[in-house]
């Protein structure tokens, strides 16, 4: 068979796509659906292996759907994960200790919320709307979003909002049921 420069470009483009597939295959992804649309966000089990497992867990289970945004403040960030919508509950699984790495806090950073107690988080969650630097090394960033902001930016604001909006579901890429 002869190659010529155009099958050569075509099939190194091929290979070049599918491994772009491939490495998006192996990301761990999470589907959060708010009335707005999806967002997308790409877990980090690589700095934060135990928040994500516990965060797996939990929307394998359904535990997030209908789960209010309880702490909206703009320019900060948009809290949830609290089935009581107060701020103050959590799931029936154990704390998890803090995971803390160099992991900046910008748009789209996912952490996770905590008492004050560093070991104290369990399933609030929140996603940055702009850079929270000084959270840096004192929370745990366990993911990113990397699709859907424009929805998360839309969530309702307040402390807790008037009318807040909720995750629709928040699912496990793969296990959508």
């Amino acid at each position: 068979m002869k190659l010529d420069r155009r099958n050569f470009v075509a099939g190194a483009s091929a290979a070049a796509l599918m491994g772009a597939t491939a490495a998006k295959a192996e990301d761990k992804l999470l589907y959060l659906d708010t009335v707005y649309g999806r967002t997308v966000i790409k877990m980090r089990p690589d700095i934060a292996p135990k928040h994500v497992a516990q965060i797996e867990t939990l929307a394998k289970q359904h535990f997030y759907d209908g789960v209010p945004f309880h702490r909206v403040i703009d320019g900060f960030m948009a809290q949830t994960g609290d089935p009581t919508g107060t701020g103050t509950g959590k799931s029936k699984l154990p704390n998890i200790p803090g995971e803390f790495s160099k992991e900046k806090f910008l748009r789209g950073t996912v952490g996770m919320a905590r008492g004050p107690d560093n070991d104290s988080a369990n399933c609030q969650f929140f996603i940055c709307f702009a850079p929270a630097r000084y959270l840096e090394e004192q929370y745990t960033v366990w993911g990113e979003v990397v699709s859907g902001m424009e929805f998360i930016d839309k969530i309702k604001r307040g402390e807790p909002p008037k009318d807040p909006d909720k995750i629709v579901k928040l699912r496990v890429a793969g296990d959508e049921s």
